[in-house]
Order: C-alpha cells, then structure tokens, then sequence
C-alpha cells in the first residue's frame, strides 16, 4: 500500500471520527432544547456542517391536508416557506417520504421531479441533493434534505451520517411538540382557574351586601314577631345563615387557591381547637339528632396551628360527617399523641365512601352522587378547603372506609408543639 493511500484512509478515518463526535453531541443538544424554532434551526445547521454543503431543510408531514411543508431550511424565513405545498406524489421529498429511503441525485436539474418552486423561493440553484427520511418508530413524520454538497456530490457515507441525523432529529421534534401541547394545556387550565377564581370572588364579593340586609331584617322579624310569622322568619334567617356559610366556602377555597390564605401558627391544645368546631356545629347535629363523642383525653396535647383556620378544617369535616350519616347515629370525635406529631379524626356511621373514590372526594366541586338526582346538599368543596387548611400547615389529611354504607374515618396529622 503506498504512502498516498494510507495518507487518504487516515483522513478518512480522522473525518468520520469527527462526524461520529459531532453526532453525539448534536444528540446531547437535541435532547436539552425544547423551543422548536430553535430546533429546526440547530438541526439544518448541523446537518450543513457535518456533510460540508450550502444548506439543509426540514419537511414535515402535514396529516389534516395532507401533504408535506417546509419546517425550516438555511438561510431562508420558515414562515414563507411554510406557504410552498410539496406534493407527496411528485416530488423528490414526497419519493423519500412514500418510499422510506435515503434519495442521492447528483444532477438535480435532470430529475422531473425536481420541484422549482422551491429552488426560486430560497434563491438557492440545487445541484446535488441528498435525503433522507425521518422516522419515529415505524411511522415517518417528514424528510430532511441536504443540497449542494461542496467539492463534490454526496455519498452513501453522507446517507449514513444524514439518516442518523434524521433519526435524532425526528425524536426531538417529536419530544418538543409534546411539550409544546403540555404547556399550552397548562396554559389554557391556569386561564380557566383563574377565571373561576375571579367569578368566585366577585359573587362572595357582590352577594355579601344583600346577604347582610337579609339577614339583618330576618333577625329583627324574628325577635319582634309571633306564632306563624315567627316560624315564617325563622326559616328566611336559618336560608340566610346558610348561603352565608357558603360564601364563606367559597372565599376559602378562592384564598387558598391564590395562595393569599394568611397562616399563623399558635401553640394550642387540640382539645381546644376541636372544641371550637364542635361548638360550631351542635346545632347542626342536633337538628338531625346526632350524638357527638368525644374521645380525647383530658391533658393537653399541644399542636403548632393557626386556631382559626384549624377550627374551620374541623367544622367541614364535622359537617361532612352530619350531612351523611343517618339520623339517630353518633359522631366520634378523637385525637392522640403521637410523639412527634398529634393525630386527630372524625368517625361517622354513614354511607361509607367506595374505595376507588377515596382520594376523588378532596377534589374541587366533587360530589359523591350524580347531580340530578342528590339526596345530600354541598357544594363539594367543604373536604378540599379542609385538606388545602391542613397542608398548609405541614399536616396530612385523608379519608378510610371499608365502602359503601360501612361509614368513614377522616384522619388529619398535625405538627406537635
């Protein structure tokens, strides 16, 4: 072998070492860039440099139309491009695309299927061309061309290296598109939460004033008057009092939800705070004639809570308890020392909760039955206000039952002072 030809082979050898070196960090950056344009743009100027020609492009399939469409290419605006339709069926980028295989043509001008529309669009005169599709799997999702090679025409080489420029690409593209449609998702469900919140807000806000007249009146009819009328009174002020709590419902959930919620952490006895949320709901209970059960001892098991907040957490488990269990049945309301952690509950004997429905029933406005035919009252919320109140003070909360009409236990883990 002579001294010219190993002089060739070691060039060769030291070439195709630099294209495999330049592939492995091209897959690097692909994977680490997630703005498409920016993609496109990497990915034609990577392919330029590695086969050592004037430009690249990148077609995509278009599966509405369908039909192929310039993505990207050097040196020219994508959105233009974007405007050339690339027939699939007479086309050189169409043929890579049907037939699954890497195209070289090494005289473009002689080929019909040479599409001129697009040569006159970049200002570019193709010569030599070589593509390559561009598959995810079994599935092709367009083709990436590369023109005019310098020095020379392409190779079966220059296919090599393309294809599994293409084949990088192609998953990249793919990731990017995916996290493209996540974010705009995201994007539409963070709008619809906060055009909730703002309804929320603006009805706790306009329906307050009104609210307040009612029940102002109602208070002083019921005081001043007599018999029938007074029972008449006594129904508006009970209907006032109520939608008064679901305002408040209503402005809690929307506090939390914009994290707005002002926690103050106080050392505390548990016995005290659960004593205020059964003070809240006595009349309740008794109006359905529910016994309510203490089961904590008497010395002082101290918590680091913001009484106020822990209290109205308390009260909507409580009435979670009341709306669901059965008249004449008991309520158990406990709470132990954990070491470093206080746990208390609520128990009823009601309709149970199924098992695949137990982590269901802490989400916004659900509802254990359908809405046409409720037996039970609630907006669904009162059990998501109480979990966001708890873990907002580093506690946990969750629900257990054996299932439907086995009754429910709701746990809550809260910081010992």
């Amino acid at each position: 072998m002579t001294t010219l030809s190993k002089t060739g082979q070691l060039k060769d050898l030291e070439g195709r070492e630099k294209s495999l070196r330049r592939l492995v960090e091209l897959s690097v950056t692909l994977n680490s860039t997630l703005d498409p344009d920016d993609l496109l743009q990497l990915i034609t100027a990577t392919a330029t440099e590695l086969l050592d020609c004037e430009a690249a492009s990148i077609l995509l399939y278009d599966e509405k139309k369908p039909r192929l469409y310039f993505a990207a290419a050097t040196g020219s605006d994508p959105a233009k491009l974007a405007e050339i339709p690339v027939p699939i069926d007479s086309s050189l980028a169409g043929t890579i695309f049907r037939t699954n295989e890497p195209l070289i043509l090494n005289n473009v001008e002689q080929d019909p299927r040479h599409y001129q529309l697009v040569s006159d669009h970049v200002q570019v005169k193709i010569k030599t061309l070589l593509g390559v599709p561009m598959m995810i799997k079994d599935r092709t999702v367009g083709v990436l061309e590369a023109v005019n090679k310098r020095g020379s025409g392409f190779t079966d080489s220059d296919a090599i290296i393309l294809s599994v420029t293409a084949s990088h690409a192609a998953i990249a593209i793919n990731n990017a598109r995916l996290f493209w449609k996540t974010q705009q998702a995201l994007k539409k469900v963070q709008e619809t939460d906060q055009v909730k919140s703002r309804f929320l807000t603006l009805a706790s806000h306009e329906l307050r004033t009104p609210l307040g007249i009612i029940l102002g009146y109602a208070t002083f009819l019921q005081q001043d008057a007599k018999g029938q009328l007074s029972d008449h009174a006594n129904h508006v002020l009970n209907a006032a009092t109520q939608m008064k709590s679901i305002l408040d419902q209503m402005n809690n959930l929307t506090l939390l939800q914009t994290d707005e919620m002002e926690i103050t952490p106080t050392r505390i006895p548990i016995q005290d705070v659960l004593g205020f949320a059964l003070d809240e709901v006595k009349y309740s209970a008794s109006r359905r004639d529910l016994q309510l059960v203490y089961a904590f001892q008497e010395d002082p098991i101290f918590v680091n809570v913001d009484p106020e907040k822990t209290t109205l957490a308390f009260v909507n488990l409580l009435n979670n308890a009341i709306r669901f269990s059965p008249e004449g049945s008991e309520i158990v309301i406990g709470a132990a020392d954990q070491g470093e952690s206080v746990m208390a509950w609520v128990q009823d004997k009601g309709i149970g909760i199924a098992v695949d429905k137990l982590q269901k029933i802490f989400e916004e406005f659900y509802q254990v039955e359908p809405p046409d035919t409720r037996h039970y009252g609630g907006l669904g919320i009162g059990l998501t206000i109480a979990r966001g109140l708890i873990e907002a003070q580093s506690g946990k909360i969750w629900a257990e039952s054996e299932g439907l009409g086995q009754g429910s236990t709701f746990k809550v883990v809260l910081p010992k002072a």
